[in-house]
């Protein structure tokens, strides 16, 4: 795999000033040189409906497209009630879907969060992790980047502050980047 790595950041919140939004935001600036990290929006994903999946909305077949597209996946998730946000389990149930056409299959993903409790959203990663596993794409262990009281780690215009947190969203981009490259050199 040569050139730069796409990586496709997906935040699973809608809040315009939620602390995910604005994690994904710092990844963005620290993204290696050699990779090229974007942003999708999924706020204007309908709810999942199996009476659409043959004939998804414009949204979804963008979803679909710019998945695809990218060699890599970020997902910057909050935790609600000890799991990942609804909203970002429907645009991947809607990548997966209609059966046998899962825009998710084989890719690299990073996972990290941000919350205001002390456990950073530990658990949402966790159960996110275990969708990982039936669509068939490849998280990146470590490191894990989970990022506890978030009201003290960014400012009141949303820049991540906090240095720790920083280098670990550095340092988990760097290793997503080398993660693609060593599954894609497998796949060649």
């Amino acid at each position: 795999m040569h050139g730069k790595i796409r990586i496709l950041g997906i935040a699973g919140s809608l809040r315009q000033g939620s602390y995910n939004r604005a994690a994904l935001q710092a990844a963005l600036s620290l993204a290696p040189q050699d990779a090229l990290l974007e942003v999708f929006d999924i706020s204007d994903i309908p709810p999942f409906s199996e009476d659409l999946e043959q004939r998804p909305p414009v949204k979804v077949l963008e979803l679909k497209q710019r998945t695809r597209a990218a060699d890599a996946i970020l997902f910057v998730t909050p935790e609600y009630n000890y799991s990942i946000p609804g909203v970002l389990k429907n645009a991947i149930d809607w990548g997966s879907r209609p059966y046998g056409d899962n825009a998710w299959d084989g890719k690299p993903v990073g996972i990290m969060g941000a919350s205001i409790g002390m456990l950073g959203t530990a658990r949402a990663q966790y159960h996110l992790r275990q969708c990982c596993v039936f669509l068939n794409m490849y998280p990146l262990n470590q490191p894990e980047v989970m990022i506890a009281t978030a009201g003290s780690k960014f400012d009141l215009e949303g820049n991540l502050t906090d240095q720790h947190s920083r280098e670990k969203i550095s340092q988990l981009l760097v290793a997503l980047v080398d993660w693609t490259r060593k599954l894609g050199s497998k796949s060649e």
